[in-house]
């Protein structure tokens, strides 16, 4: 069960870096983020702003083919970056070895979760994006502890 709920609405692209920010400090001391949203609804242009406030310097973008990307955070460590968008089963999840980034301890950035239901950990935070029609986005976070 959600425990907190977190709520911006009409944010535009130019108020991502507060937004990341504010997201942040908020969600501490969770490291497992997951992501909903409809596609285009900017999950991976939202997750270049958080990274760029964790102080990654290398480029941000979706691992849809590959699955994971890691990406090195201003204090040296690793943040990962997953998109299961175009995975079969849960077991090919397992196979890339989703449970060695879980137990790491290192920020884990999860696109489309919903595609590895049963192998989510019990203490994450869901950020859910959506489009308003003016193309601005309403994001609603909770804490799952």
């Amino acid at each position: 069960m959600p425990k907190e709920e977190w709520v911006v609405k009409s944010v535009g692209e130019e108020d991502l870096p507060s937004v990341a920010k504010e997201l942040i400090d908020w969600a501490q001391p969770h490291t497992i983020w997951l992501f909903r949203g409809d596609l285009g609804a900017g999950k991976t242009t939202f997750i270049q702003a958080l990274a760029e406030q964790w102080g990654v310097e290398d480029r941000v973008s979706s691992p849809t083919f590959s699955i994971v990307n890691e990406y090195l955070g201003g204090d040296d460590q690793p943040i990962y970056h997953f998109d299961f968008y175009r995975l079969e089963d849960e077991t090919e999840a397992l196979d890339i070895g989703l449970d060695e980034y879980l137990t790491s301890g290192n920020i884990c950035l999860m696109e489309w979760p919903e595609k590895i239901r049963n192998l989510l950990p019990d203490q994450y935070v869901q950020l859910r994006l959506e489009v308003l029609p003016d193309e601005s986005r309403t994001f609603y976070a909770s804490k799952h502890e």
